[in-house]
Parts: C-alpha cells; sequence; structure tokens
C-alpha cells in the first residue's frame, strides 16, 4: 500500500528509535530534560528567534500561541482556509475566547496588506478590537503554497502598524524555505511566533516547535501547562526531534516527487492537476472524491478527501518514485 494521505505518515528511521531509546532524560516541567533544551535551542537557532518550546502538537503550538497573544473577547484575523481556522476545532473561540474574522486570500492564500487594514478594528465601548493576525506557509488548504518573505512581511508590517501581533503557522514551514531556496529565518523575521511540525515532512514520529521572544516563550510554557502540555521524561520524544532537524535538506526530493506526480496526474483527461509548489499534489475529480478515494485505495493507494470533488496526496521520505508511479498508474485504472 501506498500511503499519500499525509506527511504525517512517515515512519520513524532505524536511527531516530535509536535515539529515543539513548536519549538523556529529565523532568521537562521543571526545565531539566537535557534532550529537549538542545532541542528548543535549536530549534530557536534555525528560525532566528530567542527562544523555542517543544510541544506535543502543531495544534497546540497554534492555539498555544493565540491565547498567550491575546485577551479573552479579542478578534483574530485568519485567512478563510486556513488551519487553525477550518481544521482546529473552533479553538480560537474555546482555548482563548477569540472572534475570528475571516480574510480572503484568493488562489493561494496570501494575506494582504490591505486586507489587514481593511479587517482591523479599534477597540472601544462596543468592540473588543483586533488582537492577533494569523498567517500560514505553506498554505495546506490551497495545496501547499509557499508564501514568499516579501508577502509575509507585508501583512505583518500591516498588522504591527496598528499594533497587533503577529502569528505563523509555518506547520510546513521548511517546505517554503525549500521552495523558495531561502532560509527559514526570513520567512520567520516579520512575525512575531511561529510553530511548526516535527512530524510532517520532517519525519518525527511526535512533535511541534513553537518559537519567538523570550517573553513570548516564557507566557506560552505556562499555557502549554495549562493545556495539559506540561511533560515529563521528554527527551524519549524531542531526541528523534533533533535528527528530523536535519532533514530539512532532503525536502527537495519530496517536492520533485510531487512535481512528478502531478505530471503523470494531469495526463488524464478527467482530472484538473495545478502544478505544486511544494509537497502537496490536489486534484479535481469530475465526480465523487470519496468515491475516487475508495476506488483508488482498492488499488492499493491511499489519498485524502479534500472536498467534494478533490482529492490531496502528499509526498514524503517513505514514498520514492517508484510509488508516484505506481499511484500514477493505479489513478489511470480508476479514470
Amino acid at each position: 500500500m501506498h500511503d499519500f494521505r499525509s506527511d504525517t505518515v512517515t515512519r520513524p528511521s532505524d536511527a531516530m528509535r535509536e535515539a529515543m531509546r539513548d536519549a538523556d532524560v529529565g523532568d521537562d516541567v521543571y526545565g531539566e530534560d537535557p534532550t529537549v533544551n538542545d532541542l528548543e535551542a535549536r530549534a530557536a537557532d534555525l528560525v532566528g528567534t530567542e527562544a523555542a518550546l517543544y510541544v506535543p502538537t502543531g495544534t497546540m503550538g497554534n492555539q498555544i500561541a493565540a491565547r498567550t497573544h491575546t485577551d479573552r473577547g479579542q478578534e483574530v484575523l485568519v485567512e478563510r482556509e486556513s488551519h487553525i481556522y477550518k481544521w482546529e476545532l473552533g479553538g480560537l473561540a474555546q482555548h482563548a475566547g477569540l472572534q475570528a474574522r475571516t480574510i480572503d486570500g484568493g488562489d493561494r492564500g496570501v494575506v494582504t496588506a490591505d486586507q489587514v487594514h481593511d479587517g482591523y478594528v479599534d477597540a472601544d465601548s462596543h468592540r473588543p478590537g483586533t488582537g492577533l493576525l494569523c498567517l500560514e506557509n505553506t498554505h495546506n488548504s490551497k495545496g501547499g503554497t509557499a508564501i514568499s518573505a516579501d508577502d509575509i512581511a507585508a501583512a505583518a508590517d500591516a498588522a504591527h502598524d496598528h499594533g497587533v501581533p503577529v502569528h505563523l503557522d509555518g506547520a510546513r514551514l521548511f517546505n517554503a524555505a525549500a521552495a523558495l531556496d531561502v532560509p527559514a529565518s526570513d520567512l520567520v523575521d516579520p512575525v512575531d511566533s511561529v510553530m511548526f511540525c516535527l512530524s510532517k515532512g520532517l519525519g518525527a514520529p511526535v512533535g511541534s516547535m513553537l518559537a519567538g521572544s523570550e517573553q513570548f516563550i516564557e507566557d506560552a510554557r505556562r499555557v502549554r501547562k495549562l493545556f495539559g502540555g506540561g511533560m515529563r521524561q521528554a527527551g524519549v520524544i524531542a531526541a528523534p526531534g533533533l535528527l528530523a532537524l536535519e532533514n530539512r535538506s532532503r525536502l527537495h526530493e519530496d517536492h520533485a516527487n510531487a512535481r512528478q506526480l502531478a505530471e503523470g496526474l494531469g495526463a488524464y483527461d478527467a482530472l484538473t492537476v495545478p502544478e505544486p509548489e511544494t509537497n502537496i499534489v490536489i486534484v479535481e475529480t469530475p465526480d465523487s472524491a470519496e468515491a475516487f478515494v475508495e476506488a483508488l485505495e482498492a488499488e492499493g493507494v491511499l489519498a485524502s478527501v479534500f472536498g467534494p470533488q478533490r482529492v490531496r496526496f502528499c509526498t514524503h521520505w517513505d514514498v520514492d518514485g517508484e510509488a508516484v508511479e505506481a499511484a500514477v498508474d493505479a489513478v489511470g485504472r480508476v479514470v
């Protein structure tokens, strides 16, 4: 079975399993786990921030950031198909008491400066005011689009003009950096905090990082505890995260496989397949996406329903060129 459902399905390497077994550990709630401390320092260095915090999931990282940056009742500006708004169970309302004001980022999910200015609301005796802008890079629902540093900076600068902090959901941040051929720190520099996942394209079995200023991370650590994310001997799961950070250099292989997959699928007249920017391939089917995915599974390939007539394929380190060819052939039999 070739699994293209997500880059979260990767299995840890033998080296990661060995690192888990041999990890030097301590109680992380007391700040005494040396492996976690090393991971946090390394993550902060890679994205150019003062500090970082290890969290169990990307969703928790995003929700911690929203709670840390804001006061209850404030508005948060979000792209209307962003993960933090669309796929996190209404956490902005449940965990931080925030009201979401959505922005249409168009085909690529790019929020503009004008849209931020238009969406901003002053606090007064009737309105809570805008407390946060959330951006996403790469943009999952838009097919893994890699948003440039200039576009991130334009939206962030507009928010900062109003004194509003900016959080970047960078679950696949390093995919964006690889696609744009820039350091990840360039994409993070304009914002106040960033979350990125270790357990997607980087291949770790669990975990994400939340990064920002020292004061932000100090505050976020308390919110992590509030949300039940305080961990003890977490070095056993942080150790493969350190190795995962070194996998940044191979993400271009996933992108090449995605382009190969899109080219092969695009040859079928029944399908519409935009050229991917990173490791996500979106396929528009003529009929039910659910029926398409079910038929594909019977042919030995797994993909994800992404809308009534949309299917998502995601490349990762557990699928190679041979798997891509098998997927193209299986789709051909289905269509």
